[in-house]
C-alpha cells in the first residue's frame, strides 16, 4: 500500500504498558490462540462472548508515541502504529461523505491501542479476544501483536490484510451510527440461538463489505492500492472464514455455529464493497431470506 505520506489521525489512544497485562484466569499460547481463532473480529460487544468481562470503563488514555508507559518501543511496533494512525485517518476522510446524504453525521471512532487486556466500556478484555469494536464507548480496540498472528498463524501477510483488519472494525462503528448494531442486537435477543448466528453473520458480512467500501473509495480517491494489495485484502478475508477457523480448531464444520461468516461469504461481501463502493451494496439483511436458507 502507498501509505507512508498519509495523513495520521488524531483519534489513536496507545494504552499498551498501562498496568493490566493478561488476566491471571487465562494463559497464553496454543489455549490463548484458540481463542483466537474462535472469536477474532467479533466486533461487536464482545462481552456477550468474553469469559473475562469484569467491569466496566475506559482506563487511562496514554501518549501517542511511547508505547503508553514512556518506554520506547521496537521499530516493528512503531512502524505498525504508524501504519493504523494511517488507516484509520483515510477511514474518517472517506465515511463522512458517504453517510451525509442518509442524513447521518459521521462521528470519529477512538482506536486504542492495548496489549495483553484492556478495559473498555464492553468490560475487561484481553488480546486473544482479536481486535474488536465496542458501541458503547465507539471504540476500537487493538493489540499491535495480532498482525503478526495474522501472518505466521493465518498465513494472511502484507499491509493491506492488516488495513481490511482495521477497515471492518471501522465498518462495525459505522453500523453502530446507522442503528443497525442496536437492531441487530434486539432481534438476536428474541430469536433461537441458531437465528442469531445467522444474525450475527448477516452483520459481519455486512462489516466486509463496508471495508470493502473503505478501500473503494480510498483507491479511487487517493490511488493507494499497489501490486497484490487486493490479494492480501481477500487472503486475510479468507484465512478468517468461519469454516476455515473451524477446520484448523476442531477438524470439521459446523455451519448453524457460524458467527462470523464462511471464507466465501466473507470473501463475496468484501469484494462487493470494493467493486461498488457504495452502502445499497452493503444490504447483507435484505439479500437473506429465510434463517434456514441464511445457514446454507
Amino acid at each position: 500500500m502507498r501509505w507512508q505520506g498519509g495523513r495520521r489521525s488524531s483519534n489513536v489512544e496507545d494504552r499498551r504498558g498501562s498496568g493490566i497485562g493478561r488476566p491471571l484466569a487465562v494463559g497464553g499460547g496454543a489455549a490463548s490462540l484458540v481463542v483466537a481463532l474462535l472469536v477474532m473480529l467479533l466486533g461487536g460487544d464482545p462481552s456477550v462472548i468474553s469469559a473475562t468481562n469484569s467491569g466496566s470503563g475506559q482506563g487511562t488514555s496514554r501518549d501517542y508515541g511511547t508505547g503508553g508507559s514512556g518506554v520506547p518501543e521496537d521499530p516493528r511496533q512503531a512502524e505498525l502504529k504508524d501504519f493504523v494512525s494511517v488507516i484509520l485517518a483515510d477511514t474518517e476522510d472517506t465515511w463522512p461523505g458517504l453517510l451525509e446524504p442518509r442524513g447521518v453525521s459521521y462521528v470519529d471512532p477512538r482506536l486504542v491501542l492495548f496489549s495483553g487486556a484492556v478495559r473498555s466500556a464492553c468490560g475487561l478484555q484481553e488480546s486473544a479476544v482479536g481486535p474488536f469494536y465496542c458501541p458503547p464507548d465507539q471504540r476500537v480496540y487493538l493489540d499491535l501483536d495480532f498482525f503478526d498472528e495474522l501472518d505466521r498463524r493465518f498465513g494472511a501477510p502484507g499491509d493491506f490484510a492488516q488495513a481490511y483488519v482495521v477497515a471492518h472494525e471501522v465498518g462495525h462503528h459505522v453500523q453502530n451510527l446507522l442503528g443497525i448494531s442496536e437492531q441487530v442486537q434486539a432481534a438476536r435477543r428474541r430469536a433461537s440461538p441458531e437465528d442469531a448466528n445467522a444474525l450475527s453473520v448477516l452483520q459481519e458480512l455486512q462489516a466486509d463489505c463496508f471495508a470493502g467500501i473503505w478501500a473503494h473509495h480510498a483507491q479511487k480517491e487517493r490511488q493507494v492500492l499497489e501490486a497484490g494489495d487486493v490479494e492480501e485484502g481477500l487472503g486475510a478475508a479468507t484465512a478468517i472464514g468461519d469454516d476455515t477457523l473451524q477446520r484448523r480448531t476442531r477438524g470439521y464444520v459446523v455451519p448453524e455455529s457460524f458467527t462470523h461468516g464462511s471464507s466465501e461469504q466473507r470473501v463475496s461481501w468484501f469484494k462487493r464493497g470494493l467493486s461498488q463502493g457504495t452502502l445499497e451494496a452493503c444490504d447483507t439483511f435484505s439479500e437473506a431470506s429465510t434463517p434456514s436458507r441464511r445457514r446454507r
